[in-house]
């Protein structure tokens, strides 16, 4: 039976829209510890726009931020510190309307 590493760090990017998509879901056998969360607005206009964020455990989600607002050429850190989710725990976001939100986390992978 092959050995899971120990650590493995990941950076995954997406893209907002206003449908919930999951960012970064911790896999069978990991710890996932999101250590840095960033939203970018690259949008052209000169209006902000929002986003959501939440942590979702089995049937539970919990906003990590609501509605927060993102101005134009400017960026938004969503997280005072690290998260950890448990093994199947995601995190997943959310625009408020289908501008140019990019989102980057940051996220080291421990065996469990």
């Amino acid at each position: 039976m092959a050995q899971l590493a120990l650590n493995r760090f990941k950076t995954e990017t997406i893209v907002l829209t206003t449908s919930d998509q999951t960012i970064y879901t911790a896999p069978t056998g990991y710890t996932g510890i999101v250590l840095y969360a960033h939203v970018t607005n690259v949008a052209s206009s000169s209006s902000a726009a929002s986003f959501t964020m939440s942590h979702v455990r089995s049937s539970t989600t919990t906003e990590i931020v609501k509605d927060a607002s993102v101005p134009v050429s400017d960026a938004y850190i969503p997280l005072d510190g690290k998260l950890v989710l448990q093994t199947n725990d995601s995190v997943k976001a959310s625009a408020g309307a289908n501008s140019s939100l990019k989102v980057l986390l940051s996220v080291l992978e421990t065996a469990n």
